[in-house]
């Protein structure tokens, strides 16, 4: 039976609801419009023409994949951040929401730079590198990552938001120490895996079975990552540099003692629309060599 692009959305949608899938409206759209290779507008455009066989076909394959778990991002190949269309695989974690606070508390210090050099460490898709580029117009980014897959991420992202001009993907490993050649950094920016190893199992279906484990897994207590980007990276800051983090629920006050205990003042911890702790920041100490 012939259907319209409407109807197709419609019955996706009511699906993925009845799943409990509280994104439904937009996963449904983003599922046909990708079936369909249309734009958001073309959808609203051609909503009440009829959909191909195939187009129909390919809606219930995807459907099928979603609610067997894959992330709609991972199936479609690309995801928004910060107003930015960004390629998406799965070699890095899908841009949250959440991460958009990282991004736009770091915005607002280095706005008040005429200029800045900003590391993305741990950059995954280099979605909060890449959005500070392009509200920050006085910013030049450094991605910095470690696996392979995802600096080719980094890569493609670079070059679809065209800020190849104040933007590069080099490679690094947070855990380790920095290498002096990488020159110093105004502010350092890390959404770090923080999920304790022993936690991993637990996580939902979308996230342990699709999203890449060495993004999730951040040690023991979670804080290995903290612990080391605090200590070993705060050498890369200039003078007055700040250093921002995500960090997960119930990790803020254990984020900020590891910090202050780096050599950091002024820290502060910074809510999400939730009212969950989400980012904690801090001031390298001039009386701390």
């Amino acid at each position: 039976m012939a259907v319209t692009y409407n109807d197709l959305y419609m019955d996706l949608r009511q699906e993925l609801r009845r799943a409990g899938i509280e994104a439904a409206t937009l996963e449904a759209r983003e599922i046909v419009c990708f079936a369909s290779g249309k734009t958001a507008e073309q959808f609203l455009r051609d909503g009440r023409l009829y959909a191909s066989e195939k187009v129909v076909q390919d809606v219930e394959t995807l459907k099928q994949r979603h609610l067997a778990g894959e992330p709609v991002a991972y199936l479609i190949g690309e995801w928004e951040f910060y107003g930015l269309p960004l390629d998406i695989s799965d070699a890095v974690l899908i841009p949250r929401v959440d991460t958009e606070v990282l991004a736009g508390q770091a915005m607002e210090y280095i706005n008040t730079l005429e200029k800045a050099r900003v590391l993305d460490l741990c950059a995954g898709s280099g979605c909060v590198g890449l959005a500070i580029a392009s509200r920050c117009k006085g910013a030049h980014v450094t991605l910095g990552e470690l696996s392979s897959d995802a600096l080719k991420i980094c890569r493609q992202n670079i070059r679809r938001t065209g800020l190849s001009g104040r933007v590069v993907p080099i490679s690094v490993d947070a855990l380790g120490k920095p290498d002096r050649s990488i020159g110093e950094y105004d502010c350092i920016v890390s959404n770090p895996p923080y999920i304790p190893s022993a936690d991993i199992e637990g996580l939902d279906v979308s996230v342990k079975d699709y999203e890449p484990l060495l993004a999730l897994d951040g040690g023991d207590d979670g804080l290995d990552f903290y612990r080391s980007i605090s200590e070993k990276w705060r050498s890369v800051l200039a003078k007055n540099g700040r250093l921002y983090f995500e960090v997960g629920i119930g990790q803020a006050d254990d984020v900020m003692r590891i910090m202050r205990n780096a050599g950091f003042g002024d820290i502060e911890i910074v809510k999400d629309t939730l009212g969950i702790n989400r980012v904690v920041y801090g001031t390298v100490r001039e009386d701390i060599e």
